[in-house]
């Protein structure tokens, strides 16, 4: 089957322009069924496999103690996989095709309300090495909800401070442009301006955010910034990059705006993942309903104020 996963991986890198992630965890997942088709059923080839193998082995992966999350990319690997086998005549019949997807637990993202987002960023240092490159990242990731990944390859070409635009490319090689708030743009122009210029070195590209290096910045390093920040603000609760993209959300959406705008400033494909930001918002909905529809008022309180 090695053969084949290589060929299937071939394919989505030069024909699909998957991302480098997306190849990897679909390679474990393959590898993993491959290497226990071998040596609990004895079988090396896709055409041998059947249903029944593809459930046994998905058990196997659950009283291992996987999460169902994790099983699911395992389940969607699997079925992309047999699906392109069967495109290119490799095998005769899909044994993947009725193959249901576990069903995942909602989880609600975790946020930070308005006043913790201010005292996040206004713990970060007005003096010191680095500060105005700091400030511009955190301004960034609240102003424009984009993710890490995305953060860490933007490049100076893709910022018009002009128009007050970045554009960013997200999963799947898309690309979107996104409004940068007055207080990211001015935060950005002193980094431009004051930080950057000292921090490129022969060998630096064109990466809006740089180390002390002169590369670009990763991740991780991210993380460790956001987690020293939170630390010196006095939050308790877990905050980590990705919460600040989850709470530029939340307060759109809790200031009106259109829940299709959000879905198109963080770049989701699906309606429905954007969808679970509304949570946030029910206390909103009950005081508007409240406030104007007739039969919400208690008995004797008047007509509320308009």
């Amino acid at each position: 089957m090695q053969p084949d996963i290589e060929e299937f991986l071939l394919y989505l890198a030069a024909e699909r322009g998957l991302s480098d992630h997306y190849q990897l965890s679909t390679r474990l997942s393959l590898e993993a069924f491959s290497k226990w088709c071998s040596a609990t059923l004895g079988i090396s080839a896709a055409a041998e496999i059947t249903r029944a193998h593809l459930t046994d082995f998905l058990g196997h992966r659950k009283r291992l103690g996987f999460a169902t999350s994790s099983i699911k990319l395992v389940v969607v690997a699997i079925k992309v996989f047999f699906r392109w086998l069967q495109s290119r005549n490799k095998i005769s019949a899909d044994p993947a095709a009725l193959l249901p997807l576990p069903r995942l637990e909602q989880y609600l993202p975790e946020t930070l309300n308005e006043q913790q987002v201010e005292q996040l960023l206004n713990a970060l240092p007005d003096h010191g090495p680095l500060t105005a490159r700091n400030r511009a990242i955190f301004e960034v990731l609240y102003a424009c909800g984009i993710r890490v990944a995305e953060l860490c390859g933007a490049r100076i070409e893709d910022l018009d401070l002009d128009t007050r635009i970045i554009r960013v490319t997200g999963k799947g090689d898309k690309t979107r442009v996104i409004p940068v708030g007055s207080k990211a743009a001015d935060a950005l122009h002193l980094y431009l301006n004051r930080e950057r210029p000292e921090l490129v070195r022969k060998w630096t590209r064109s990466h809006l955010f740089l180390s002390v290096r002169g590369k670009a910045l990763t991740p991780d390093r991210i993380w460790q910034l956001v987690k020293e920040t939170a630390r010196m603000a006095g939050l308790e609760q877990n905050v980590y990059p990705h919460l600040l993209r989850h709470s530029f959300a939340t307060h759109l959406l809790g200031n009106g705006a259109d829940l299709r705008i959000i879905q198109e400033l963080l770049g989701h494909s699906d309606i429905s993942t954007t969808q679970i930001y509304t949570h946030v918002d029910q206390q909103r909905l009950k005081s508007v309903h409240y406030r104007f529809h007739p039969r919400a008022r208690l008995p004797g309180k008047g007509t509320p104020e308009k």
